[in-house]
């Protein structure tokens, strides 16, 4: 029996007493129904052989769909954004806002602290929580996930940039050193939020208490949520820059937590019985 605030221990394959292989909306039911479907063909004429590849493909095709919103987001909001209407009514008064509560002390501070989300921090942090959370699961499965959602972030950083091609705010509003590479969508914002968040997500499959989950949770948005205001504070993004950021994080967390819970309903399906998988 477990104690309060504690649950029984459930491997990694769930979240608390949520099996991360069970979908219970119809939505989700109907994908992992026929992703199984497709699985069941190609079992039957190759020996399982080709399942990860199947589950790969499926996690690709969501993936595509993913992306064409993704860049629908993008291109709204970039439109507000030259348009001086919309959510980039927010941008310059935000940042007026922030230039007022700036002292020298403060910015020393928050320059360290967005020092930490940069591409030559980040990646350190993004390999060694893999790594611990790799030994903590006893499965290469934590440094997989994380590889997929930072690589995913980076891209969409690096294309994001070249094809909005934005001019963040003029070196007079910023506080130095000072960046020269397009603004849109926040690096640091996009990269913090991925890795912080799945180093939760990760965690939370993991832990047995739900006080122990929401902790990691609740630290990872705050931090991410710290990171991204910071770039603002800083004079080194606007606002939509930011937002933006978080959305698209947001939505390939999902992808990828999408693909992860597909790829454990199609294990546990292969594993079972044989009457089990062909009903």
């Amino acid at each position: 029996m477990s104690h309060r605030g504690e649950e029984e221990p459930t491997g990694t394959d769930s979240i608390g007493t949520r099996d991360l292989a069970q979908w219970p909306s119809r939505l989700g039911s109907n994908v992992a129904r026929w992703v199984v479907s497709i699985t069941d063909r190609v079992a039957r004429s190759d020996d399982d052989a080709r399942l990860p590849y199947v589950v790969l493909a499926v996690v690709a095709g969501i993936g595509l769909l993913a992306a064409a919103l993704m860049t629908a987001l993008s291109a709204q909001v970039y439109e507000d954004v030259a348009q001086k209407d919309g959510s980039a009514t927010l941008d310059q008064p935000v940042l007026d806002q922030m230039i007022e509560w700036r002292s020298p002390a403060r910015n020393d501070l928050v320059t360290q602290f967005t020092d930490v989300g940069s591409s030559t921090v980040m990646p350190f942090i993004a390999t060694a929580a893999a790594v611990l959370l790799a030994l903590w699961w006893r499965k290469w499965t934590p440094v997989l996930l994380m590889a997929v959602v930072a690589g995913g972030s980076v891209v969409m950083t690096v294309v994001g940039k070249q094809l909005v091609g934005r001019v963040r705010p003029a070196h007079e509003l910023g506080v130095p050193p000072y960046e020269s590479s397009p603004a849109f969508p926040s690096g640091h914002s996009l990269n913090s939020w991925v890795i912080f968040l799945m180093i939760a997500y990760l965690a939370a499959c993991r832990l047995n208490s739900r006080p122990g989950r929401i902790a990691f949770v609740a630290a990872a948005v705050t931090f991410a949520t710290a990171m991204g205001l910071s770039r603002v504070y800083l004079g080194h993004h606007w606002l939509t820059d930011v937002l933006v950021a978080w959305a698209l994080g947001s939505t390939w967390l999902i992808l990828v937590i999408t693909g992860h819970r597909l790829a454990l309903t199609v294990q546990r399906h292969v594993a079972a019985p044989g009457p089990t998988r062909r009903e």
